[in-house]
């Protein structure tokens, strides 16, 4: 009860900036966890479009593939989706490959959506954290100004502790968010290149083999 009461004092004592820098950790957690749910969902659905895909480029079999990938929702089934549709008429590999990377390119922006916002997200509670400190010092001198000259120093002091909330509570929000970003942009990374890896395999597996495209 006691810990519930103190981080209470604490937020009532940071003053009103503390309700933005709070929505900001709330909009701010929001997004990382939709981000993570998101990507790691993606990643899986990946692995296992591939695992289905890859035995069947390797027979040769790209109609049986055309249709695993055309009915899946995975990122890498698009992407061989389209390199599929371009073997009957390619001439070349790359023109194959230039129709991946169009569809990587259109992949890419929606695996990275969102998540920069936390970087943004962070840089703002630390600046609302350091306005309200400001605010928060302006208000005790203005205070003390007015008072008796023997309470000035004890009323000063208690002041400037409770402005000095308002960045303390910035800096709380910002860091765990500077932390998911760099968490969220190495996964993203991480999925992008898998899809570039699988790309380059897919095309691998169709130039090495002589089969007939699939129509």
């Amino acid at each position: 009860m006691n810990f519930f009461s103190d981080i209470a004092r604490f937020f009532q004592g940071g003053g009103v900036m503390m309700y933005p820098i709070a929505l900001v950790a709330v909009v701010g957690l929001a997004i990382a966890i939709e981000r993570w749910v998101y990507l790691t969902r993606a990643a899986a659905q990946n692995r296992a479009a591939w695992n289905d895909v890859a035995p069947m480029l390797e027979k040769g079999n790209f109609r049986q593939a055309v249709e695993a990938t055309t009915n899946s929702p995975a990122q890498v089934s698009q992407i061989m989706s389209y390199g599929l549709a371009r073997i009957s008429t390619a001439r070349r590999r790359d023109d194959v490959e230039k129709a991946m990377e169009e569809s990587l390119m259109d992949i890419t922006p929606r695996l990275e959506k969102r998540t920069h916002y936390l970087a943004t997200f962070a840089n703002l509670a630390t600046l609302l954290g350091l306005l309200g400190t400001v605010v928060g010092l302006i208000n005790a001198f203005r205070a003390v100004a007015t008072v008796n000259p023997a309470e000035k120093a004890n009323l000063l002091s208690a002041s400037i502790s409770v402005a000095m909330n308002c960045t303390a509570f910035g800096l709380m929000t910002a860091v765990p968010l500077l932390l998911l970003h760099a968490v969220l942009q190495t996964k993203t990374t991480e999925l992008i290149d898998s899809l570039e890896m699988a790309s380059v395999k897919f095309l691998n597996s169709v130039t090495e083999r002589s089969a007939p495209a699939a129509s």
